[in-house]
């Protein structure tokens, strides 16, 4: 998370017009009826939003301005799927800003590194598994959970960092040659949160997650057909 005082005016604005169609097509595209039908999906996304200003809410604050913290935006996308991920983040985001937590003119920003990058990298990867139709179950929980989830970070680290070198307001740290070591202290941490949490969801209650395809990872396991008693027998002698 980054502090408004370290990005320019244009990186404000333009943190906003990049976050804001992603908000308007999560509200379109938001399955607006099943939500208000359905309690349990309901329950769901109130829990989702509640967990996420949590996780975002115990964090390292540096004295620069820059803030660590857990993304969690790759579970949450499997949990609920884009849309609802999307205004799960953003209704977390609000919430911090109201407590004082995270800037405004630093919300589209933020939006972008915490929830657009992870969201997107999420979906590009669980749609390509699906395209694949894997019968393997290990293979979404580490494609579509663990590995996400690592790159989403890394995306995301690069991005701000990018954002912050082009602004050329914080002054970088004369360790930034070294960044890419630190890379891992931050990245396997955030892959192992999700790929476990998807790993309970999977196990425990597969039916909450809207990307997970039931029928193909847990069908019965192929059994050969056994003929009939007297086919066994072999013809009578």
């Amino acid at each position: 998370m980054i502090a408004a005082e370290l990005l320019s005016s244009s990186s404000q604005w333009l943190g906003g017009l990049l976050f804001l169609p992603l908000l308007l097509a999560a509200a379109l595209r938001a399955p607006w009826v099943e939500l208000f039908s359905d309690f349990r999906r309901q329950h769901l996304l109130f829990g989702t939003v509640l967990a996420l200003f949590v996780l975002w809410l115990v964090r390292r604050d540096f004295p620069a301005g820059l803030s660590y913290h857990f993304i969690g935006m790759t579970a949450v996308t499997l949990l609920l799927d884009w849309p609802l991920a999307v205004l799960a983040g953003f209704a977390a985001q609000l919430a911090l800003v109201a407590l004082g937590r995270q800037d405004l003119l630093a919300l589209g920003v933020n939006g972008v590194l915490m929830i657009l990058i992870p969201v997107l990298v999420t979906e590009v990867c669980a749609q390509g598994v699906e395209r694949r139709q894997p019968e393997n179950l290990f293979v979404y929980i580490f494609f579509s959970g663990f590995f996400p989830a690592a790159l989403a970070t890394l995306c995301s680290l690069l991005a701000g960092l990018g954002v912050l070198l082009v602004d050329g307001i914080y002054q970088m740290p004369p360790w930034l040659d070294e960044f890419a070591g630190y890379l891992w202290l931050v990245v396997f941490p955030e892959a192992f949160i999700n790929g476990l949490v998807v790993t309970a969801l999977v196990v425990f209650y597969p039916d909450w997650l809207e990307t997970f395809n039931r029928t193909r990872y847990l069908q019965a396991p192929w059994k050969e057909e056994r003929p009939p008693d007297d086919e066994r027998r072999g013809p009578p002698q």
